[in-house]
Formats: structure tokens, C-alpha cells, sequence
């Protein structure tokens, strides 16, 4: 018998369904030469796993994550985006009737784009336009398939990737449950109900030969980290090793956010412009992690890939970089652009603007 959903309900059975079915850090306190003392990664009882900081991308403990291992349910997290995506591009909306057969996967699949193969093939497709090295996907749901794979540092950037593009899909995995025709169901990730993290989401998975899998995000303040473990030994174990994971980074690390957009950074002269100055700064807001604590100590100086600035300079165009310190040692980069643009002075200006650099290169 067909019965005919809500698409909104649909990705939660999905969803649902999906849920029921060598120390780096001692690398990353050596590479910044710190005073802060940071111990090394708690034991992690897993197969492969990753740590990352959500906003600025930061890797903060790994261990075989470029591993290629069954993805299992974590499969949905993909299925999940390209839906996602097919909302936001105005393609169906959450209110859209869909009728559900044995899978809601499946289900959403054929609605969203005609079949499960062409559904798989815009799986694949974000799978490039992300730029994930070790996945491939054969089919909606995860269930083990010759040819499928993916990694714990793909399935930790398909997390990213949920949370930044498609929000309002995302919102859904902080749900612990919900009733429908008198059926409860529960989110079998059991870190939502932890007390001392503050988990909303992502994805539980497991099949015989892909172990336990565990993709979690959580926030502290203006810090997100997210983890994937896979291979974990147990049901309970890859949640336990989750929070480990977890808990160790908020606790030893921050995000700060030291520039933002448009903000100007620093100012050098443009030569030949209709302005004496080029305003500097970034095309998008600068977040590093860091040791906590260690904000006050953090430095930034820019270098310019020319020895001078000569107009025409477009908008973001970029004209040097920016260099983020730490005790001395440079911990990060970023590109340094053009604020405003500034297209060529008229003839006369650029006359004077001559003049004045043969006496600045002569006596400069």
C-alpha cells in the first residue's frame, strides 16, 4: 500500500530511517612553537576519525582520514544536501506531496529528480564541485555497494557543506524525535541528549562491514567543531568517542574572527588613480583557530606582491597577503585585496602622479 507525505516529512523518515538502521596535536603545538601547553589527542577508538573547526576549516586531530571506508547511513548526509539544494534552487518545496513506497530515501529520490540513478549522479556531481578526494557514491541510502566509499575527512566537509549551504535542511538533525501516526521515533544520535556538549546533529550510520559511523557537530559560542568517526566498535563507542574528540578541542582550542569583510585593514598609496589611496583588507571574513587564550598574543602584518600599487585596481583584487603570527611563527595566511575600486585618473593627474614617483624611486 502507497501512502502519500509531506516532502518535509519525508526527509525526516529518511533521515530517521538512516539513524535507526600518533598525535596531531603534538604536530600542531610544535608547528606554532607555543607557550600554551596542549596534550595530545585522547585515545580514539575507532577506525579513522577527524576533528575540524567548522569556520575556519582548521584540522585539529586526525588519524587515517583519508581512509576510503563504507559510508553506510552517513550516505544520507549527501542525500540530504542534494535535496537541500533542489529546495533552495526552488525546485519543490517542504510542503510538496511525495509518495513514500518501502525507502524514503528511494522516495525522494525519484521525486526530486526522476530516479535513483539520477539522483545518485547529482550526489556524485557535489561530490566535485566540493572537492572531496575519497568519496563515490552507488546509492541513496548507504547500504554496502561495490564501488561506494567514503572518508572521515569527506563526510566532516559534507557536514560543513549542510551546515553552510543548506541550513534549513540542516535543522532538521538537532530534532531527538518525532510522532506520526501514533509511532514514535527517535534520533539515534545519543549526543543530543548530552547534558555537557551542545550537539545539533549529524549522522549516525552502521552496517557489518562499515562498523560504527558518527558524524557530530557542536557549538561554544562562536565556535563549531565537527568530528567524524568511522569504524567505531560499538553503538555507544562511537558517540563516546565522539565527545572525546569534542570536548578536547573546545577545551584547548578557540576561533577567532581577527578581520571581517570590508573592513579595512591597512591603506597604501595608488599611483595613476582618481584617489591618492588604496584601501586593504579581505573578501571574506577571517576566522583562525588558535590555542585558547591566546588572542592577545596573536600578530598580523601584510606583504605586497608589488613594490607599488598603479590604478586601474578592480574590487577584490588581490595585491598582496596578510600573515597571522604566533610567538614569531607564521600560523596562517590570507589573501590581502582592494576594497574600493579605483580606475584611472584623468590625463593630468596621472602627469603629477609620474613626477611625484621619479622623485620618490630617486630620492625615496
Amino acid at each position: 500500500m502507497k501512502t502519500t507525505f509531506s516532502a518535509r516529512f519525508v526527509q525526516r523518515m529518511a533521515l530517521t530511517a538512516a539513524l535507526c538502521a600518533a598525535s596531531l596535536s603534538a604536530a600542531h603545538a610544535d608547528d606554532l612553537n607555543i607557550k600554551t601547553m596542549i596534550p595530545g589527542v585522547p585515545q580514539i577508538d575507532a577506525e579513522s576519525y577527524i576533528l575540524i573547526d567548522y569556520n575556519s576549516g582548521k584540522v585539529l586531530a586526525e588519524q587515517n582520514a583519508d581512509t576510503r571506508r563504507d559510508p553506510a547511513s552517513l550516505t544520507k548526509m549527501m542525500t540530504s544536501y542534494v535535496i537541500g539544494q533542489a529546495m533552495k534552487a526552488g525546485k519543490f518545496k517542504e510542503t510538496d506531496l511525495v509518495t513514500v513506497g518501502n525507502d524514503a530515501c528511494v522516495a525522494m529520490a525519484d521525486f526530486a529528480a526522476g530516479s535513483q540513478d539520477a539522483f545518485v549522479g547529482l550526489m556524485n556531481s557535489y561530490v566535485n564541485a566540493l572537492g572531496l578526494k575519497n568519496t563515490h557514491f552507488q546509492t541513496v541510502h548507504g547500504l554496502d555497494a561495490d564501488g561506494q566509499y567514503s572518508s572521515a575527512r569527506d563526510m566532516a566537509m559534507i557536514g560543513q557543506a549542510l551546515i553552510r549551504d543548506v541550513p534549513n535542511e540542516y535543522s532538521i538533525y538537532k530534532e531527538k524525535e518525532f510522532t506520526f501516526n501514533g509511532i514514535r521515533q527517535l534520533n539515534r544520535n545519543g549526543l543530543l541528549w548530552d547534558n555537557s556538549l551542545n550537539v545539533d546533529g549529524i549522522k549516525t550510520g552502521h552496517t557489518d562491514k562499515a562498523g560504527y559511523n558518527l558524524v557530530a557537530s557542536a557549538t561554544e559560542g562562536q565556535m563549531r567543531l565537527i568530528s567524524a568517526v568511522m569504524g567505531g566498535r560499538t553503538y555507544k563507542g562511537r558517540e563516546t568517542e565522539s565527545k572525546k574528540l569534542l570536548t578536547w578541542g573546545f577545551r584547548f582550542f578557540e576561533t577567532v574572527n581577527p578581520l571581517k569583510v570590508g573592513k579595512e585593514f591597512a591603506s597604501e598609496p595608488a599611483w595613476f588613480g582618481n584617489t591618492d589611496r588604496a584601501s586593504l583588507g579581505v573578501d571574506k571574513d577571517v576566522y583562525l583557530t588558535i590555542p585558547r587564550g591566546r588572542m592577545k598574543d596573536l600578530k598580523a602584518s601584510y606583504v605586497l606582491n608589488t613594490t607599488e600599487l598603479h590604478a586601474p585596481l578592480q574590487k577584490n583584487q588581490v595585491v598582496g597577503t596578510i600573515n597571522f603570527q604566533l610567538d614569531g611563527k607564521t600560523i596562517e595566511q590570507r589573501p590581502l585585496v582592494v576594497l574600493q575600486e579605483i580606475p584611472e585618473g584623468n590625463f593630468f593627474g596621472k602627469i603629477i602622479d609620474y613626477i611625484k614617483l621619479m622623485f620618490h624611486h630617486w630620492f625615496g
